[in-house]
């Protein structure tokens, strides 16, 4: 398959580099995205925890391998911060993962007309 490729015009070469580039990028966004996806069901989970909890019961929390107590007030505003960071980066991966998509698709198109393919 190698030679074919180097078979191929210049630019056809490059478009296809390019669509590859594309692809790997757009497969750590996703990862990303999952990933924080995740944290925020966290997040969530622990602030329904929380906020069933009388105001004088004794919280932790997890810093490394130790537990340290804490207040339940100050954990509460600690996960909103973060959900609401996460959330802002979600923001900003989604509209990185459409804009990935969308020149994805563009380079495809490219390709199957300079290959002389139709779909």
């Amino acid at each position: 398959m190698g030679e074919e490729i180097q078979r191929l015009p210049p630019q056809v070469q490059q478009r296809l580099l390019r669509l590859q580039q594309v692809q790997q990028t757009l497969q750590q966004v996703v990862y990303q995205k999952q990933q924080l996806e995740l944290e925020l069901t966290e997040i969530e989970s622990a602030l329904k925890e929380l906020e069933a909890l009388s105001d004088d019961a004794p919280v932790y929390k997890s810093i490394g391998a130790l537990l340290i107590r804490s207040e339940r007030s100050k954990l509460i505003d600690e996960l909103n911060e973060r959900k609401e960071l996460i959330n802002m980066r979600l923001g900003v991966l989604g509209k990185q993962e459409e804009r990935l998509k969308s020149e994805m698709k563009n380079l495809q198109q490219k390709l199957k007309e300079s290959l002389g393919t139709s779909t």
